[in-house]
């Protein structure tokens, strides 16, 4: 007895009247495990913050301890430093030749867009993040013409610039184009440029051909509902009457293919003689799958009118370009 009193005032148990060794050890170990699921709970939020954001770890934990773990407020602000940042890079890069980039093309019910945007190189241009700036224009302009434009009785086909382009903007925040673009600059430090955009509509007796060649690796599936490539093309036809859509997927992507590798001028008409001057007239083309006859006479059987087209490739002068 006179032993364990001893150990009692060395301090090995505790002192008569104090809390019970179960009652402390109980104690420490819900703090333990407070503190570790405080650690884990951060660390959810950093990763959850990381994964929405695309901002890089450190950056995204000095948000959250600025602003003690709110995650929405922790978004904002490394969202506004972005911006600063991009901004700040596009001042730095303007001037810089952007020759490489993509063709981005859309299509949605009876509308399609073809845009264009231009980085400085082709390994950017295959990046993810580059991509869904290039979808981002192409939602941009469809948005903006579902807006303005009324059910149409014939076809309609518009044009954007650079400079009408970066006025756009986007989804439920109305962020501008333009910022968007600071954005994906200040990630990936390449100057780049929103460089134009086609956007064609038709009735529902219409179909419009579609073809884009020279597509980057896939596999992003935010941007299933894109096409991408070097060239592009958009085909405005009348089927004959009565017309199921379905019949002419195939054709449209022929006629899409034909406009990109031959580079007509114009449409022409199928009365159109296959020399001279006509070698630029679509119809009068040798059609690109079968040469030993034109596309006119390849497109006959169908019934199918071709009444217009849009082709863009990538990294061409245009003549706005010029005038600048």
């Amino acid at each position: 007895m006179q032993r364990l009193a001893g150990l009692g005032r060395a301090g090995l148990f505790p002192p008569e009247g104090s809390v019970p060794v179960a009652q402390l050890l109980g104690c420490q170990l819900a703090r333990f495990l407070h503190t570790g699921l405080a650690v884990l709970a951060a660390k959810e939020l950093l990763v959850k913050l990381r994964k929405k954001t695309g901002y890089s770890f450190v950056n995204c934990k000095k948000a959250l301890e600025k602003f003690d773990g709110n995650l929405k407020e922790a978004e904002g602000w490394l969202h506004d430093q972005a911006q600063k940042e991009g901004w700040s890079k596009v001042s730095k890069l303007e001037g810089r030749k952007t020759k490489e980039g993509l063709i981005g093309l859309l299509k949605e019910g009876n509308s399609a867009v073809m845009v264009e945007v231009n980085c400085e190189t082709d390994f950017v241009a295959r990046n993810a993040k580059f991509q869904h700036l290039v979808q981002q224009v192409a939602v941009g302009t469809m948005q903006h013409y579902q807006e303005t434009v009324e059910q149409l009785s014939t076809y309609a086909k518009c044009f954007l610039e650079t400079r009408e382009l970066s006025q756009l903007r986007l989804g439920p925040d109305g962020s501008l184009l333009s910022d968007q673009l600071a954005l994906t600059i200040g990630k990936l430090g390449e100057n780049m440029i929103m460089k134009r955009a086609a956007w064609v509509s038709v009735p529902e007796n219409f179909f419009i051909g579609s073809y884009v060649h020279g597509a980057p690796p896939t596999g992003n599936p935010l941007l299933s509902n894109m096409m991408f490539g070097k060239y592009g093309a958009l085909v405005i036809c009348s089927p004959p009457e009565p017309y199921q859509k379905s019949n002419f997927v195939e054709l449209g992507w022929r006629l899409g293919q034909h406009v990109v590798g031959m580079a007509p001028l114009s449409v022409g008409s199928p009365e159109d003689e296959p020399r001279g001057d006509s070698e630029t007239k679509m119809l009068a083309q040798p059609f690109l799958l079968d040469p030993a006859i034109t596309l006119g006479q390849y497109i006959q059987p169908s019934g199918v009118s071709v009444l217009d087209f849009v082709r863009f490739e990538c990294g061409e002068v245009t003549e706005t370009a010029e005038a600048e």
